[in-house]
């Protein structure tokens, strides 16, 4: 755990929130600026900045994320009509927080743009 990672935070319980899904490896959050009807983050509850640092050995874990992104997007009621599942990595990427997590997103049409 990163002491200055908002995610780890919330992996703790430090920071309470409202988890939509939790398990031994990450959990799931409605986003708090959406950008799509249902926009709901996945992260592991261990500390990796980006995807940039996954490796092999990462690979359950990856699975499980996808895994649960499905889960997920049946409970919200958009797994029928598609959604969107996104990792930025980096600045240029669009990465705002530096710890490991997908956007799923979902409830309307997806453009080439978002």
């Amino acid at each position: 755990m990163e002491n200055d990672c908002l995610f780890c935070r919330m992996a703790s319980g430090e920071i309470p929130v409202a988890k939509v899904y939790e398990d031994d490896q990450l959990f799931a959050i409605n986003d708090i600026n959406p950008r799509a009807p249902t926009h709901v983050l996945l992260v592991s509850k261990e500390h990796i900045p980006s995807a940039r640092e996954l490796t092999v050995e990462h690979g359950a874990l990856m699975g499980r994320m996808f895994e649960t992104a499905a889960a997920v997007a049946w409970q919200a009621g958009v797994a029928d009509r598609g959604y969107r599942l996104v990792l930025n990595v980096g600045e240029e990427g669009g990465q705002a927080i530096y710890h490991l997590h997908v956007h799923l997103l979902g409830g309307r049409q997806m453009g080439a743009e978002g």
